[in-house]
């Protein structure tokens, strides 16, 4: 064996100029794979990030009458204890409003939320553009598109008119930015206890959201909520209302997949048929080592060992090849903010996936000429020259 690598080196090393060439194939194929996949990576991240990053996953919603969850903290711990990918679990209490503001009316729906178990879902923190949280009851945040369209500010005293009758006055603390037009002008978000005031709903609340750490597994957690909860509450997840956005990401990825492989396969037989025009230039000394007593196994070996290398050598420079596309990607194709258009995701595990599959294909892509070589027989190949 190590007759048969020391000859496919010195093989290699004798033609440079080819060996560069298919060594910069197999590169180009890794890094367009690298590439293709950290751009749809990044892609699918930044799609569901805008979309579902900051809402509710799973949301449990009451069957009775009212549409309202008596005893929440009962079923705090079932819900925790479902799934340990559960990264966030938040009360909600909600319901329509009049907002009454310069005798202007705007309909608004007015969430409660409890900041604390809220922030891992809203970071809403980070979403301030201007003012503070809310400190005390009735002390509100308002979107900051409903805030120009009404000329709010922080500080000024609105009014809400509910289904309860009565109207009420809360202070606006500060303005968010949800980064969803239609969130920024319909929101109105306040603390748990205001909103349960406001709608007259006692302890009670109107949902339980939650956030996962797999966003992808939300049917399979849904699943085990409902079974344990029972029929009393209704379990809904992201995925069976956002079917059209789930069939977009299976697009993308299977669009990813194909041109990977097909990359791959011209790799193949770009290897395959350049090594096997190498069996037909070096017949006269493999015949040679032939006649010298080396194997038709050895001989097969030989270019086994070149394939293997041409991979190596291929996949490392491949792999420095696509981080580079990947960086110039990320500096010069810039969003009006500065920002990347698609930030990519650099995955050490799919890196080291790509030079893995590019090592075996090019391996694979020598079994032609190797089995060719171990046809040849020496006597011909000598007298023929």
């Amino acid at each position: 064996m190590r007759l048969a690598f020391s000859i496919a080196r010195r093989f290699l090393r004798a033609s440079k100029g080819q060996t560069f060439l298919i060594a910069l194939g197999i590169a180009i194929g890794v890094s367009v794979q690298i590439f293709i996949g950290s751009l749809i990576q990044g892609l699918q991240i930044d799609l569901i990030n805008t979309t579902i990053g900051s809402q509710s996953q799973i949301t449990i919603t009451s069957r009775t009458e009212d549409k309202l969850i008596d005893d929440y903290e009962r079923w705090q711990p079932v819900v925790a204890e479902t799934d340990p990918s559960l990264r966030s679990v938040t009360p909600i209490a909600q319901g329509q409003a009049l907002l009454v503001f310069d005798d202007e009316n705007y309909s608004v729906l007015v969430r409660g939320l409890d900041f604390d178990s809220a922030e891992g879902i809203y970071q809403l923190s980070n979403r301030l553009v201007s003012g503070e949280m809310p400190s005390t009851e009735l002390e509100l945040l308002v979107g900051q598109d409903l805030a120009e369209e009404a000329g709010i500010k922080v500080g000024d005293l609105i009014s809400f008119l509910t289904n309860v009758g009565q109207e009420t006055t809360a202070t606006v603390s500060g303005l968010f930015d949800l980064e969803t037009a239609s969130l920024n002008k319909t929101w109105v978000i306040t603390d748990l206890a205001s909103a349960q005031g406001l709608f007259d709903y006692d302890e009670k609340i109107t949902a339980i959201e939650m956030q996962l750490e797999d966003v992808f597994a939300a049917d399979t957690v849904a699943e085990a909520l409902h079974s344990r909860l029972g029929d009393g509450l209704s379990v809904n997840h992201w995925k069976a209302d956002n079917i059209a956005l789930l069939s977009g990401l299976n697009g993308q990825s299977i669009s990813s997949y194909m041109i990977q492989v097909f990359v791959m396969i011209s790799v193949l037989l770009g290897i395959a048929s350049v090594l096997a025009i190498t069996v037909i230039q070096k017949s006269r000394q493999i015949g040679i080592l032939k006649a010298m007593g080396i194997r038709d196994s050895k001989a097969s070996l030989i270019f086994l060992f070149q394939g293997l290398l041409l991979g190596i050598a291929g996949a490392i420079l491949g792999i420095l090849l696509g981080l580079g596309l990947a960086y110039a990607f990320t500096r010069f194709a810039l969003s009006p903010d500065g920002t990347p258009i698609v930030p990519l995701v650099i995955d050490p595990g799919f890196i080291a996936l790509s030079a893995l599959f590019a090592i075996t294909v090019s391996t694979l892509a020598a079994l032609i000429p190797a089995r060719k070589s171990s046809q040849l027989n020496p006597i011909e190949v000598i007298r023929n020259g």
